[in-house]
């Protein structure tokens, strides 16, 4: 039988076999490899990190490598964070003891979570907190731009307070608002831990939150929260090597 008989007769069987050569011959030759699940892929390279323009530990605006990573496509949710403390026995939020689990918000991100609880949950999930600097990457590209999206703000995009919502919403709502390698919320809805130190006494926190203007909320706006900090605002996303 010729090979043009063969497909006629099994088609479906030659394509999946051709897919499958494809596949191989992708990682073989450049070592690519499935983005996992929920998670984005920023590529290794340059990126313009700080701003000339912002506060005094935002500057000098300057080029930084960085090897390529993945990073959580959405904030932590409140249904995945329960999913981690039943599994682990790690303390809930302080504010479900009080009030229970909040049923209505199970997409909307988790909050009053410590530095700890953070990377706790990370660690559980293979994952690891992201550094300010891959965050900033996440954030903005490689263009330098002020926003994930551009230059210009637009309350459209994003929860801040110019949305007058007060309070958090479902991940990945705003779907204009999106980064350049399409991870959500990275402006407003609630601040998010990093691996980096801010100074010897607290961690850097990234992103705004629904609670602040847009000037908080720009990709290189950053700021120093204790590690035991647990507040209505705070979540975070995890990152993972590539």
């Amino acid at each position: 039988m010729s090979l043009s008989q063969e497909i006629m007769k099994s088609p479906h069987r030659v394509w999946s076999l051709t897919l499958t050569t494809a596949v191989l011959l992708c990682m073989a030759l450049s070592g690519c490899e499935r983005v996992p699940e929920d998670m984005v892929h920023v590529p290794g390279g340059e990126f313009i990190m700080g701003s000339s323009l912002g506060e005094e530990d935002e500057r000098p605006e300057r080029k930084v490598y960085l090897k390529g990573f993945y990073i959580d496509r959405y904030e932590v949710t409140n249904a995945q964070y329960r999913r981690f403390v039943k599994e682990t026995g790690h303390p809930a939020p302080p504010h479900w003891l009080v009030y229970g689990y909040p049923e209505d918000k199970e997409n909307h991100p988790v909050v009053f979570v410590s530095f700890d609880d953070a990377t706790a949950y990370c660690r559980w999930a293979g994952k690891r907190l992201p550094t300010e600097e891959e965050w900033e990457k996440a954030a903005r590209g490689t263009d330098g731009r002020i926003y994930p999206w551009g230059n210009e703000f637009s309350r459209d995009r994003a929860n801040t307070s110019l949305s007058g919502i007060v309070g958090t919403t479902p991940v990945g709502t705003y779907t204009e608002g999106k980064s350049p390698y399409g991870a959500y919320d990275m402006a407003g809805n609630v601040w998010e831990w990093t691996s980096s130190d801010y100074d010897e006494h607290s961690k850097v926190v990234r992103g705004g939150s629904w609670g602040l203007t847009h000037r908080f909320a720009r990709t290189f706006f950053r700021v120093g929260y204790p590690p035991e900090t647990r507040i209505n605002n705070l979540g975070f996303r995890c990152a993972k090597d590539e």
